[in-house]
């Protein structure tokens, strides 16, 4: 089953956006979080997403993941509008074409490492054998098979962020969105979690970084700043602005 991971996603990977607005109603005051985004991503493609706090970074990844939706404009994942997508079709996008990763981790912490890793293939309804088997399968693949049945509050800031992406690679998506992952790791730590992300995108997977570090970003083909909910600079590796 190790394979399964290591020979890169499905095809797709595929995001565009088009003139995203993201409105909250904050009582008497609307905050505008985002204010017009386009943004284009070819599969494969390897982002750091930057900018000061409150500049929009979350809220548009909590849009790409289809966490949240659009106030105003579009968001074609793939080509199709995820405005027209149901309920239960964002559910299964969020499940089959997504993989999460936050910097803080979010696992259950009376449940063990591999059972973490096995939840969304629970909630898609996979069977027990096959979802033990590719946990597992994901757990090698970060270096923990051999800690499954630990518990995260046994395991290392390290090592519950391999938990994390092995939980986020599990159903083979090809996008990977992560949220500072390294935020919450020393230096050395924070360099094996980026190595892992570095060989994500080798494989195929399109990967949007969320960080502040610089050092971070560069380990991304093309970085995309935004300042007050708007993109302020999309430029590829050496300085190269995108098209």
């Amino acid at each position: 089953m190790a394979g399964v991971l290591s020979s890169g996603p499905e095809d797709g990977g595929r995001i565009r956006l088009e003139a995203v607005h993201k409105i909250y109603d904050a009582g008497e005051v609307a905050v505008h979080a985002l204010r017009g985004i386009d943004l284009d991503v070819q599969p494969g493609e390897y982002i750091a997403l930057m900018g000061p706090s409150g500049s929009g970074k979350s809220t548009l990844m909590h849009i790409l993941g289809c966490l949240d939706v659009p106030s105003h404009g579009e968001y074609f994942l793939d080509g199709a509008p995820v405005s027209g997508m149901s309920s239960r079709a964002l559910a299964r996008v969020r499940n089959r074409k997504v993989g999460f990763v936050f910097q803080s981790f979010n696992l259950l912490p009376r449940a063990t490492i591999v059972r973490n890793v096995e939840l969304p293939m629970l909630y898609a309804g996979e069977g027990r054998r096959e979802r033990r088997e590719r946990a597992m399968a994901a757990l090698e693949r970060v270096g923990l098979a051999d800690r499954a049945k630990a518990l995260p509050t046994q395991l290392s800031g390290g090592q519950k962020q391999r938990v994390a992406i092995a939980r986020a690679l599990v159903n083979a998506p090809p996008i990977v969105l992560a949220d500072e992952p390294t935020g919450n790791l020393d230096s050395k730590t924070g360099q094996e979690i980026l190595a892992i992300f570095d060989g994500l995108q080798r494989e195929g997977h399109t990967v949007l970084l969320v960080t502040h570090d610089p050092a971070i970003a560069a380990h991304a083909h093309r970085t995309v700043r935004m300042v007050d909910g708007l993109i302020e600079d999309d430029a590829r590796g050496g300085g190269e602005a995108a098209p």
